[in-house]
């Protein structure tokens, strides 16, 4: 079984609360994407709140992952940068993919349709590169690294995931030239 993947998904109901259960269930499985377990959908929910309203004004994409079953299984969120030097490459956030669905190969399904996306999908014709970064001490970026990423740049103990435990934040590039 693969996941299917579609970029700018219709936003109703059923495809907030799946990204919002998704959102919590990585998060509260020790993943990476901007919360601290134990973390509650409605934690979350201002900062998806925020992606959406990007969303509507035209500053982010998504692209989801959905399992056979049509749940949402996988997100990343890609957002357009509004400074007119920087205008040929995109961030790349909320990177996620289910815990039930890890060991699969899904992340790397993922950072593949993210790839295959920024090339062909409508409005991404002048992106030259996919920049994203990860909370190092996990080893994320082995895995960016596998799926084509390069690291760039690090900023030490730049997250503070609680008193006394700082991780470096470090900067991965993809790019597509």
């Amino acid at each position: 079984m693969t996941l299917t993947f579609e970029v700018d998904p219709a936003v109703g109901p059923a495809l907030r609360d799946g990204v919002l259960a998704l959102w919590a269930d990585v998060t509260n499985a020790g993943g990476a994407v901007g919360f601290v377990s134990p973390v509650t959908p409605d934690e979350i929910r201002p900062a998806l709140v925020r992606h959406l309203v990007a969303m509507t004004e035209g500053r982010t994409r998504l692209l989801v992952g959905r399992d056979e079953d049509g749940e949402v299984a996988a997100t990343a969120f890609f957002t357009f940068n509004t400074h007119p030097l920087m205008g040929h490459w995109v961030w790349l956030y909320t990177v996620m993919v289910h815990p039930r669905h890890q060991g699969k190969g899904y992340g790397l399904d993922l950072m593949a349709a993210v790839e295959r996306a920024a090339r062909t999908a409508d409005g991404f014709a002048a992106i030259e590169a996919i920049r994203l970064t990860c909370r190092g001490g996990l080893g994320l970026e082995g895995f960016y690294a596998r799926a084509g990423y390069k690291e760039v740049g690090r900023i030490p103990g730049a997250i503070r995931v609680a008193p006394g435990d700082d991780r470096d934040d470090v900067v991965m590039l993809l790019p597509l030239t």
